[in-house]
């Protein structure tokens, strides 16, 4: 595992990674050095066969800021083509590597979760947020919009109108609301948030790996696709699915009322 200047992996029992953000001091503010870090992490932890789930969390008082604004400086002398580099290479690399991981990805939410650290957030498969959360998409008070995934996932995980309260106001969305809408599965108070969290990822830690990331890549497929094409692309999924050793490990669990154990083949 590379080293890290911005971030740490921490390695937990039964397989659980956790990617940690580890810039208190600035409210771990989002710089295209830290993104390129997560994107790295993340890259190499879905490469990795002993892990089995990924937690996503921040040290501090705040899961992020959003953008370190000594960058949203630089950005106004960069040239467009510097521009497009920077983000898709580092700021939209990082939400890719994390939206595509093929494992379960669990973000831990504390204190604010701003544009950069909103949309990170998002591209996670769930989100345990602590009772002192707010998440915003506030890039349209810069007079920017979110380019690392809002759009798309917003109105399908919070529905059409609140996405665009969330996007064309700058509205803030705090921790009842963000569980009444489903950005967020849990809320509980900080304390209890790595306990909580850990409690899950061990619980999607269990899940069969192949079947796991097949389902996963085909709701995300879904997403951009027709009912056709999903019944089309999940015949030869599953036929791969039914010849796998974890399938037949879930048939023997059953039959003898015992907990599957599921190694990825």
């Amino acid at each position: 595992m590379a080293d890290f200047n911005h971030i740490r992996i921490d390695q937990h029992d039964e397989g659980i990674a956790a990617v940690v953000v580890a810039r208190a001091d600035i409210g771990n503010a989002s710089s295209p050095e830290m993104l390129g870090e997560i994107r790295e992490a993340f890259t190499e932890l879905a490469g990795d066969r002993e892990v089995r789930a990924i937690i996503f969390s921040a040290e501090g008082k705040h899961f992020s800021v959003g953008a370190d604004f000594a960058f949203l400086k630089q950005l106004a002398s960069m040239s467009a083509v510097e521009i497009k580099d920077t983000v898709y290479a580092n700021f939209q690399g990082a939400a890719r590597a994390i939206y595509r991981c093929p494992k379960p990805t669990l973000a831990l939410v504390q204190g604010a979760a701003v544009t950069v650290g909103c949309e990170l957030a998002l591209a996670c498969d769930f989100r345990i947020a602590a009772d002192n959360v707010m998440f915003q998409e506030s890039w349209i008070k810069l007079g920017i919009m979110p380019p690392l995934g809002g759009t798309f996932l917003l109105p399908r995980i919070v529905g059409l109108g609140r996405a665009m309260e969330m996007c064309l106001r700058g509205k803030q969305v705090r921790a009842e609301e963000a569980l009444h809408i489903g950005l967020v599965s849990e809320v509980v108070s900080k304390d209890e948030l790595g306990a909580h969290g850990l409690e899950l990822a061990g619980e999607l830690a269990a899940s069969a790996p192949l079947g796991y990331a097949t389902v996963k890549q085909s709701i995300q497929r879904a997403l951009e696709s027709s009912m056709d094409a999903e019944w089309q692309a999940n015949l030869p999924n599953q036929a791969i699915l039914l010849g796998s050793k974890d399938h037949r490990e879930g048939l023997s669990a059953i039959t003898e009322k015992r907990v599957p154990k599921f190694n990825g083949e």
